[in-house]
């Protein structure tokens, strides 16, 4: 299948009359859904935003490739848009966007269709291509354009050396593609031999052998989701996130040419004495890896499960509880689908894929039965990451164990020998430690029970400190996940002060842009009306374009201002029962409510102000 057999005339816009990145996807959805290749335009827009806020898809020179995957869409489709002026689209080198691919994918999307969207980045690569469609005058010439492309997945230059790559985005369908053309790209300018490995939405293609990676000077992991690292240990590896690859493929290529690369350890005890050093270092970023893995792959439960119970609370705080007089049939359903089942599950699944994190997929069954018993034992989320790190590294030295089994016997190691002795084993061991475990739990709840007023506000500082820090990142999830322990431990207290300084970031810098306008650019203040909603929802993440913009100011004065509404909700004497919500869950707080939202005002004021005196007027 061609590109063109994907991109019809009549979703072909040649001069689009939006202004601002916003205005061009309502303009593209909506031709996608007048031309009939839409079951839910709100529904695929979603999916398109969703792809946004995970990292912009203005991937430079020009170009946009918003894309999504969904069941939204009706037909496989590529929409065209152009626009000869330029819109401000975030793009990666902060220039406007001209040529906007709109790739809409349908959930079942067949190899074919995904080969077809994964040539479009390839060709775009090419400045003469893009070139060509600024200059055509018609739909025919656009079509006459595509029509002469061709996608190839030939390994560039055999020239002396070899450097070995890995893309991997997402969703798999635009920057993937596009990190893998700019390497090969480049690397044919230099003059430096490359093979590039792709893990897109078609699966692996291009994939690395042994052979391969036995002769390489070094190997280029541009990724942002999980690919087989395994197979590299002991080689030399350069880790980054994808956009890099696409931005920076030289300097990348260089290094890696030149052997400018730390040694990589897969964790499989086959280490030597003259890495130790580099693997230490490796293994404390490596435990928050593994760690992080866990809290993501948890969160949409705790996401899911808390908003369902904060819809409960619409029929009063005891509506799920028989004895009440507020008791409510569909209330306690709700309640028991979002506490029970959903939360019920966060332990189990954080613990499950802590282990996968570590040992690959062998490590999930024995990871997600150590969660079981950790979440059933009462030894709560402590529990679960012990017994994450414990299933995990156990299958570890179980394929070290095998490693000399005949060969005959190979297949039988993820099917039967793994399983069967990695539950094993982490269930004799955890149930040895869930007695002591679920001790040393009840002994913090009481701890923090216990803590007198000043000590729960520093509590509090602390907690709202460490949301804001690094937005999203490994503190903040570590905040965020102590808190929902201690809700499972029934002390509603800390999880208040942590949502209270998760919202204050993003809340504040919108005041920001509202209140010193001229201390911004007019996309920054454009990204505060968003960052107004994204702070109500609870999404820390919404202050990370002002962060990134200008760290120095921005991250000092959120980090102060959530401390200030943290250790206020603590002295307010709030608590929080929903593990996510925002906006949606405040009149649910424990205490009094309008507390709970001057403290979250006054932080955020905290921050705005900070941010308005430290930051610079922008020049007009």
């Amino acid at each position: 299948m061609n590109i063109t057999d994907l991109l019809a005339k009549e979703c072909m816009i040649l001069d689009v009359q939006a202004q601002s990145k916003e205005a061009v996807l309502e303009e593209m959805a909506t031709k996608l859904e007048k031309t009939g290749r839409l079951n839910d335009r709100k529904q695929f827009l979603e999916a398109i935003h969703a792809r946004e806020s995970q990292s912009t898809t203005g991937v430079g020179d020009g170009i946009a490739i918003p894309h999504a995957k969904t069941a939204a869409v009706k037909t496989p489709t590529i929409v065209f848009a152009r626009s000869k002026h330029g819109i401000d689209y975030d793009s990666l080198d902060g220039q406007p966007a001209h040529l906007f691919f709109m790739i809409a994918a349908t959930d079942g999307a067949n190899d074919d269709h995904l080969a077809a969207l994964s040539s479009l980045s390839s060709y775009l690569m090419d400045g003469e291509n893009r070139r060509k469609l600024m200059e055509a005058d018609t739909k025919s010439e656009v079509t006459a354009i595509f029509s002469m492309s061709k996608e190839s997945d030939e390994d560039t230059s055999k020239t002396e050396g070899l450097v070995l790559a890995v893309t991997a985005c997402p969703t798999g369908i635009a920057h993937t593609y596009m990190a893998a053309d700019a390497l090969k790209a480049k690397a044919k300018e230099l003059g430096i031999g490359v093979k590039v490995e792709t893990n897109g939405s078609d699966g692996v293609r291009n994939e690395l052998t042994e052979e391969d990676i036995a002769q390489a000077s070094a190997i280029i992991v541009a990724a942002d989701k999980q690919v087989d690292m395994a197979r590299f240990h002991g080689r030399k590896v350069i880790e980054v996130p994808v956009a890099k690859a696409i931005r920076e493929p030289e300097q990348l290529l260089t290094k890696a040419a030149k052997g400018d690369a730390p040694v990589y350890s897969s964790g499989d005890l086959q280490g030597d004495v003259a890495t130790h050093k580099s693997k230490e270092k490796r293994g404390r970023v490596g435990f928050y890896k593994h760690l992080m893995n866990g809290v993501s792959n948890m969160l949409p439960f705790v996401v899911g499960g808390g908003l369902l119970i904060a819809i409960s609370f619409i029929w009063g705080i005891n509506s799920a509880n028989p004895d009440s007089a507020e008791y409510n049939e569909f209330a306690a359903l709700l309640n028991s689908i979002g506490g029970e089942y959903a939360l019920g599950l966060m332990v189990v699944v954080l613990s499950g894929f802590i282990a996968q994190s570590i040992a690959d997929r062998p490590g999930l069954a024995p990871g997600m039965v150590g969660g079981l018993m950790a979440a059933t034992g009462g030894a709560g989320f402590l529990g679960g990451i012990i017994s994450g790190f414990l299933a995990g590294y156990l299958i570890v030295f179980l394929k070290y164990a095998f490693r000399s089994l005949p060969k005959v016997l190979e297949g039988l190691k993820p099917v039967l020998l793994y399983p069967f002795f990695g539950i094993l084993l982490t269930g004799l061991i955890m149930s040895l430690l869930v007695g002591p475990l679920s001790s040393i739990t009840s002994g913090l709840e009481n701890f923090l029970s216990g803590l007198g007023t000043g000590n729960l506000i520093l509590l509090g500082v602390i907690l709202g400190a460490m949301m804001a820090f690094d937005m999203g990142g490994p503190l903040n999830k570590t905040a965020f996940a102590f808190g929902i322990a201690l809700i499972d431990a029934g002390n509603y207290a800390p999880h208040a002060a942590v949502m209270a300084g998760g919202m204050v970031p993003p809340i504040g810098l919108a005041l920001a842009t509202t209140l010193f306008k001229s201390k911004f650019t007019s996309q920054e203040r454009k990204a505060g009306v968003t960052a107004y909603f994204l702070g109500a929802s609870f999404i820390t993440e919404g202050a990370i374009p002002f962060a990134v913009a200008d760290p120095g100011r921005v991250i000092p004065s959120i980090v102060t201002g959530s401390a200030v509404a943290g250790g206020l909700a603590m002295a307010f004497g709030n608590g929080l029962q929903a593990p996510h919500g925002g906006l949606f869950v405040i009149p649910f707080v424990q205490g009094n409510p309008l507390l709970y939202i001057l403290a979250i005002l006054i932080g955020s004021l905290v921050t705005a102000i900070m941010v308005g005196l430290l930051k610079k007027k922008v020049p007009q």
